[in-house]
């Protein structure tokens, strides 16, 4: 009885495994980029079209309403909705996908809630983007578990960044000398804790 219990849970640890390795693929299919839709729709388009793609949402320079629905992206000319704002909250956006980031020039605001496939070389990568350096002010880390104190003090190069929200993150392990060296390279930077 004990070898047949024991065989039971080992096809149901493998049936568990089976299907994270089937949505980690699956959301790799949606991280891929697409650098011909990128020359035929702009940035600003495929970047959305991407970060919907991956349940995050998206807000348009000039609008308050937050686009959530693949299907009801505005249309219009080709260059005329930029992006100005995303909350990646519970998203499935990893590195793979920010190449979608780099011709977007009018980003003011990020936010990476729970989401469990951001990790230091997305911040790395974010943080390295000419244009974010100058756009990006506002930013949000709460709750993404592969964050350590190295991607944090990778953000030291977002020149403009004024404002950052930092929560429940543990790999955060000297939040005292992460946070006074981003402040020591970005002096106008405010930094909210509750990493407690």
């Amino acid at each position: 009885m004990r070898l047949l219990s024991r065989a039971v849970r080992s096809a149901a640890g493998l049936r568990e495994t089976s299907r994270r390795h089937f949505w980690g693929w699956l959301n790799a299919v949606f991280n891929k980029v697409d650098y011909e839709r990128i020359k035929a729709v702009g940035p600003d388009r495929a970047a959305a079209e991407w970060l919907l793609r991956c349940g995050a949402k998206a807000r348009f320079q000039g609008f308050e309403r937050w686009h959530q629905d693949y299907n009801g992206l505005p249309t219009g000319p080709l260059g005329r909705y930029k992006i100005q704002a995303i909350d990646a909250t519970e998203s499935c956006i990893m590195y793979r996908g920010f190449d979608h980031l780099d011709g977007l020039k009018h980003l003011e605001e990020i936010k990476f809630n729970k989401c469990i496939y951001i990790e230091d070389a997305c911040l790395e990568r974010l943080s390295s983007i000419e244009n974010l350096q100058e756009s990006l002010y506002m930013m949000e880390v709460v709750s993404c578990g592969n964050v350590t104190d190295k991607g944090l003090i990778a953000l030291h190069r977002l020149r403009n960044l004024e404002y950052l929200f930092l929560s429940d993150l543990p790999g955060i392990t000297d939040k005292q000398k992460t946070v006074e060296r981003l402040q020591k390279a970005l002096p106008r930077l405010e930094v909210e804790l509750d990493l407690e």
